[in-house]
């Protein structure tokens, strides 16, 4: 599972040939969750509401490049890219 992004404490990871809707998955302290790439909702799982909006608003800044990372790993190739922090 690559680690696509790491800021504040928080880990961006994403899973190869992984399923719709596109989607990511976050770990911040002992907090799992998966947030959705197109409306940067909080699909599963739970992240304290500080790094939740943090997520949120890296979600919506990088919208397209996670879609790209998401995409391509779904292809044979696995190709993926890390996607610059939230500074």
């Amino acid at each position: 599972m690559p680690e696509i992004c790491r800021f504040f404490g928080i880990v961006i990871h994403m899973y190869f040939d992984d399923h719709n809707p596109p989607h990511f998955h976050v770990e911040y302290q002992d907090c799992r969750t998966i947030i959705g790439i197109r409306d940067a909702e909080l699909l599963e799982g739970y992240l304290p509401a500080k790094q939740l909006k943090l997520v949120q608003a890296w979600t919506i800044l990088r919208e397209e490049e996670l879609l790209s990372n998401f995409r391509d790993l779904g292809l044979d190739i696995k190709q993926w890219r890390k996607i610059d922090p939230l500074l």
